[in-house]
This record gives structure tokens, C-alpha cells and sequence, in this order.
């Protein structure tokens, strides 16, 4: 075992999704509104926000998330981010940081990095990598781990793919200098993250369900205490 890639929303961050997507999308649709021209735009513009995300998540070797995202985005609504880059760069550093409240960092977390630090191996926060890296880094402070010296953040600026997609897990690994099958990938959804499998990599399961099929399950504290042992076991 040389690395590890712990996700970060319901793993690392005690989020509830759901009311974090909705506060997400209002402050966003308020920060748009100005780049259209009336109501019926900033909708079809907040639709096309929607299916440049999904484009993401599907193949497209040899482009990052961030140049497949814009590029559908702007051909659904003639909006070229890159153009307005200001608008959204003062959004993720004025706005986003409020969408947090309410969140913390899960039991464990830091713990369970601190240690895998401590014992050599190499750390990624393998988030989906659909938001950009300010994105990411307020959500890494929610969870009081953005000080740790992790070795790999995954974003949509510098990934080629999302989860669940294999290419995911290989550019990670390859990010992190080391092999898949030598990893361990721990994560709190199954349709997401237990897909590492497929690509050798060992998985760990902190998630709700108990009919998974992973390596090992447990919760983030579990693993910070279990890391020495299956190291020397694997």
C-alpha cells in the first residue's frame, strides 16, 4: 500500500447534498442573473449549467473537465465563462464560502489523514472533480483539513474524467506516483467510489448501506486506528 484517496463530501465533510446543492444553485442563479437578458435566460442558462456538468462526467479523453464544461456551456447559452472569469472568481471567493454553514469536518477525518501522512503514504482528496479547485479548497476548510500537506487535490481544471469512470481513478493514481492496485480508495457512496475497484485499486466504505461490496467498511475513525495493520497486511 502506497497511497490512499479519500473522498470529501460525506466522507471527509459531514454535508447533508441536498441542502448544500440547493444553496449552491441560488447563489449561483443570483451571481448569472446579470450575464442574461431576462428570466427565461438565466432559466435555460441554469438548465445548460446543468447538462455542461453531466458532459463532465461522461468520457473525453484528452480535455479537462473545465474546457469540456465551458465548451458546452457557452455552445448552450453563447455565456464564455472564461470571458466573465471575474464574476465567477469573486462568486467562489465571496459567496461560495457561505454556502457552509451548517457543515463540519466527520469524526475521524483529519485523524485518519494526519495518519496515512504520518505513515508514508501518499494522500489525495479525490473529490469528483466537477467544481474548481476555490470550490474545493472552502470545502477542504469546512472539513478543517485544508492545512494538511495531502499530496493530490482533484478539480476540473486539471482532470481528464470524473468518478465513476475508470479514468478517474488511473489519472489519480498516476497523479499521486504510484500504481492502482497499490491504493486504497475510501469513500461513502457506492455508484461513485466503490467503481475503483475495477481498476485494482482496494476500497474502504463509510457509507450508510450495509449490502456493499467492498474490501473493508467501517467509518473514518476506524480506518485512522486500522491503517498501520493493513498496511502491513496488504
Amino acid at each position: 500500500m502506497q497511497g490512499i484517496l479519500f473522498d470529501l463530501d460525506g466522507t471527509l465533510l459531514d454535508i447533508d447534498i441536498g441542502s448544500f446543492l440547493e444553496r449552491y444553485f441560488s447563489a449561483l442563479a443570483r451571481t448569472m442573473e446579470p450575464l442574461t437578458s431576462d428570466p427565461e435566460s438565466l432559466q435555460h442558462a441554469m438548465v445548460a449549467l446543468n447538462d455542461a456538468t453531466h458532459a463532465m462526467m461522461l468520457p473525453h479523453p484528452g480535455h479537462t473537465n473545465q474546457v469540456v464544461f465551458t465548451e458546452r456551456f457557452r455552445s448552450a447559452t453563447g455565456i464564455d465563462i472564461e470571458v466573465h472569469r471575474a464574476v465567477f472568481e469573486r462568486f467562489y471567493a465571496e459567496e461560495f464560502p457561505l454556502l457552509g454553514d451548517g457543515f463540519g469536518p466527520a469524526p475521524g477525518a483529519r485523524d485518519a489523514i494526519e495518519g496515512a501522512l504520518e505513515l508514508g503514504l501518499k494522500v489525495a482528496v479525490a473529490t469528483n472533480p466537477i467544481f474548481p479547485l476555490a470550490a474545493v479548497k472552502h470545502r477542504m476548510s469546512w472539513a478543517c483539513i485544508d492545512d494538511l500537506p495531502v499530496h493530490v487535490v482533484t478539480t476540473y481544471e486539471t482532470m481528464h474524467a470524473c468518478k465513476p469512470l475508470a479514468a478517474y481513478f488511473l489519472e489519480t493514481a498516476e497523479l499521486m506516483g504510484t500504481h492502482p492496485e497499490k491504493c486504497l480508495m475510501v469513500g461513502d457512496d457506492r455508484d461513485l467510489d466503490l467503481p475503483a475497484a475495477a481498476t485494482g485499486m482496494r476500497t474502504y466504505y463509510v457509507g450508510p448501506d450495509t449490502d456493499v461490496e467492498a474490501d473493508f467498511s467501517g467509518d473514518i475513525s476506524g480506518l485512522a486506528r486500522a491503517l498501520p495493520l493493513l498496511i502491513a497486511e496488504w
